[in-house]
């Protein structure tokens, strides 16, 4: 991510939200000259309370340190939430920073044993999305959900994977805008440039969504998923810090007709394995024939 995103990081968003809060929203007669979809720099300035010629430094990165009133005042106007104002204020807040070494994203032995034990679908995952281990209940509701797999990539990119999510544009969108929040300063970590340049390449999607410099928390939550096999599920979802990975859980309300069908999905996995677990080759005889 060595672009100019990356060396105005603070223009890029600025410009970004400006394009999506509307004359209307902001409480100005549209005129029927406009050339932006948005806010003009001067509209964005004059409802800031500082100079148009102030805010067109900003946003070409000319001024990198206003001050927290100056965000504060450009936050109201381009109406951002809490989670993207802050990310506003860290913009300006981050330092430059030693290079950090980039360390593998480990499971500790204890959140595998965790896993096994869980009987609810259950997996953790590293600060890109990626699948770093799962448990069989999870590999159930979905295969994309297998060490190895990215998330944020199937969901793109997967067919499966869109026909699983009820609301697979909210699901993008969050994805994306929770990939952003992950990254804050740290553009150069090799996984993300990876996953990033990827993604831009392969899918039209992300990089509308990329462009919006949507930020949100992808935390806990609620969402309804189509499983090829045993129908509708609506499971909550939550998120626990682990060391530097994160453990994720799906569960349903107890017994709601989704509790039901997830015992179900459990029995059909579990039958599945058996099977395969006795299969035997054809040339090796079963012990128990005479």
């Amino acid at each position: 991510m060595k672009d100019e995103e990356s060396d105005n990081r603070l223009g890029s968003y600025l410009r970004a939200r400006r394009e999506l809060v509307s004359p209307a929203q902001a409480g100005i007669p549209s005129g029927g000259n406009r050339r932006v979809p948005g806010l003009r720099r001067e509209e964005v300035a004059l409802l800031a309370g500082i100079s148009a010629d102030y805010y067109l430094r900003l946003e070409r990165g000319r001024d990198k340190n206003p001050s927290p009133q100056v965000l504060e005042s450009l936050a109201r106007v381009l109406q951002l939430d809490d989670i993207e104002r802050t990310y506003l204020l860290g913009l300006v807040a981050a330092r430059p920073r030693a290079p950090r070494r980039k360390q593998p994203e480990h499971v500790p032995a204890r959140v595998h044993e965790l896993l096994a034990h869980l009987q609810i679908p259950a997996f953790v995952e590293g600060r890109a999305f990626d699948v770093l281990a799962s448990n069989p209940m999870a590999v159930a509701l979905s295969p994309r959900l297998r060490p190895g797999q990215n998330r944020l990539r199937s969901l793109l990119l997967d067919p499966e994977e869109q026909a699983f999510h009820q609301d697979w544009t909210k699901a993008t969108a969050d994805f994306v805008a929770a990939l952003r929040t992950t990254i804050g300063d740290d553009t150069d970590n090799p996984r993300f440039v990876e996953l990033v340049g990827e993604l831009a390449l392969s899918s039209e999607r992300f990089r509308t969504l990329w462009a919006r410099h949507d930020v949100r928390s992808l935390d806990g939550g609620t969402t309804t998923v189509h499983h090829p096999v045993v129908g509708e599920l609506r499971l909550h979802r939550d998120k626990l810090a682990i060391d530097d990975v994160i453990l994720v859980v799906y569960y349903p309300d107890k017994d709601s007709d989704s509790d039901e069908k997830l015992r179900l999905l459990a029995s059909l996995s579990h039958t599945e394995s058996a099977g395969t677990a006795h299969e035997r080759p054809a040339d090796i005889p079963d012990p128990k024939t005479p």
